[in-house]
């Protein structure tokens, strides 16, 4: 009998409540491993969409966040990189001003049901702590 080509399902990681993400406030930061290195990734509400990413100015590889948490702007319309003050579309990833323009962040496969955030591995991108 032939193998199954199909890949096995990819069981989520629950990350935080729901009602811990309150649109346009601070996100949620977790770490994970990128090709068996350490890097950290957030979650945060925009427009009522949970979106994540992985805490990367796409300019240069530095972690974004100002404080833990604190992505967004004052208005809490774009992610911003507290070092170099690249501005990202939340709801794409999309650099929309700085010096990291044309490119994106990486985006997180996330979802959120049953009042839980969800981030879904791929095959470089693993949990940190698996059990």
């Amino acid at each position: 009998m032939p193998a199954d080509p199909t890949p096995p399902a990819v069981p989520a990681v629950p990350l935080c409540p729901s009602d811990a993400l309150a649109d346009g406030g601070d996100a949620h930061v977790f770490d994970l491993l990128e090709h068996g290195q350490p890097v950290r990734a957030f979650v945060l509400r925009h427009d009522g969409r949970v979106v994540g990413y992985l805490n990367r100015c796409a300019h240069v590889p530095a972690e974004m966040d100002w404080q833990p948490g604190k992505f967004l702007d004052d208005s809490g319309r774009w992610i911003l990189c507290s070092i170099h003050g690249a501005a990202y579309d939340p709801a794409s990833g999309h650099c929309v001003a700085g010096p990291c323009a044309g490119r994106r962040l990486r985006a997180l496969r996330v979802d959120e049901h049953a009042g839980q955030v969800h981030w879904y591995p791929e095959d470089y991108l693993r949990p940190a702590f698996e059990s």
